[in-house]
């Protein structure tokens, strides 16, 4: 996989989006920009992000009617979505932000270690699925695609593919482990779902061996 994860950054203020992109510069990712929830919503049309980082408060379409029109189309709705605000919001602002769908809420001003610390655990557990999918659609192409017929043992492909997985079960455990140790309730759902499928992909795995 070659191409960098991408995350949306969306805010109405130039100065927060900058600030945004200096944090994160260390990362391995693509920052894109949006300056209001319309252009968020079409930023989302034809670009594959990882997270968005949204701002809460912004004129027009604000941050929660942005993320509840997220949450509607099926090719987004399961994209991450961390709400950012400043300290005064209204008390009830944390839980309309987990109500609307976000995985993480953060109050400005915030910690750039926090925020970074976050956004990488995220990266990393998108990088993860979409190497397992490609995993996946490697082993059932080389089972149809190159097995004469009547043959069933893929032997000249199952090294590799057990390689591969094998690579992607160590990371698993490694994000885990990172998890524990500093324990955020945001991460333990897609990390659940993510240590299912890699479950389900090494019995179909071990089934073929």
């Amino acid at each position: 996989m070659t191409d960098r994860a991408k995350i949306l950054l969306v805010d109405d203020r130039e100065e927060n989006l900058i600030a945004l992109e200096a944090i994160l510069s260390s990362l391995d990712l693509v920052p894109v920009r949006a300056r209001s929830g319309e252009e968020a919503l079409k930023a989302l049309l034809n670009t594959e992000f990882a997270l968005i980082l949204l701002d809460v408060r912004m004129p027009g379409m604000d941050g929660f009617e942005t993320a509840a029109h997220i949450k509607r189309r099926e090719r987004t709705r399961n994209i991450p979505i961390i709400f950012l605000t400043v300290v005064d919001s209204a008390p009830d602002y944390a839980f309309r932000g987990y109500a609307a769908g976000a995985v993480d809420y953060l109050t400005k001003p915030f910690d750039p270690w926090v925020l970074r610390a976050k956004v990488s655990v995220f990266i990393e557990l998108y990088n993860m699925n979409k190497r397992l999918a490609e995993q996946s659609a490697l082993l059932r192409e080389r089972v149809v695609g190159e097995l004469p017929p009547g043959f069933s043992e893929p032997a000249s492909v199952l090294p590799e593919l057990s390689r591969r997985l094998t690579a992607v079960e160590e990371e698993l455990a490694r994000v885990r482990e990172l998890a524990r140790k500093s324990p955020d309730p945001a991460l333990s759902a897609p990390l659940g779902d993510l240590a299912e499928r890699v479950t389900a992909l090494r019995a179909g795995f071990d089934a073929l061996s």
